[in-house]
């Protein structure tokens, strides 16, 4: 007696269909996924007005630290406690007057940290530190020397 089957049974997978497949499930997951755009920084523009047409630059305090414990502000040479003592005066007659500080490059760092420990003293809030571009446009402008 013979107990093999009449029919041979395939080894393979069949494959033809998972192309299908898997292109559906492409389509699918595209159109259903959500898709976030980055929103960026929102802002609104100012908006003009003609009453601010006639108001003249402010000019700012100029320090320039040479080197330790060695200032100028506005081209006037002064150690740390003159120089408190000028911004303060300045800072009287207009508390949001601008704070420009420049160094030299092989000023040490801590001399730059002691002008800003200064200043928080004094409340100072309109504090820059220009870079190297602009105090060249500055120097050519001949707002620095």
């Amino acid at each position: 007696m013979n107990l093999r089957p009449r029919f041979r049974r395939s080894v393979e997978i069949p494959t033809s269909s998972m192309a299908d497949i898997a292109f559906l499930l492409i389509v699918f997951f595209m159109l259903t996924a959500v898709f976030t755009s980055t929103q960026g920084i929102r802002y609104q523009n100012p908006e003009d007005d003609p009453t601010d047409l006639n108001v003249q630059p402010e000019e700012a305090i100029h320090i320039q630290i040479i080197g330790e414990n060695q200032f100028r502000v506005d081209q006037i040479p002064a150690d740390l406690e003159q120089l408190g003592g000028y911004i303060q005066g300045k800072m009287q007659e207009n508390p949001s007057k601008p704070v420009i500080i420049q160094t030299l490059p092989d000023v040490p760092y801590f001399a730059m940290v002691d002008v800003f420990d200064l200043l928080r003293q004094l409340e100072v809030e309109n504090v820059s530190i220009p870079t190297k571009s602009e105090i060249e446009r500055w120097r050519a402008l001949g707002y620095f020397q």
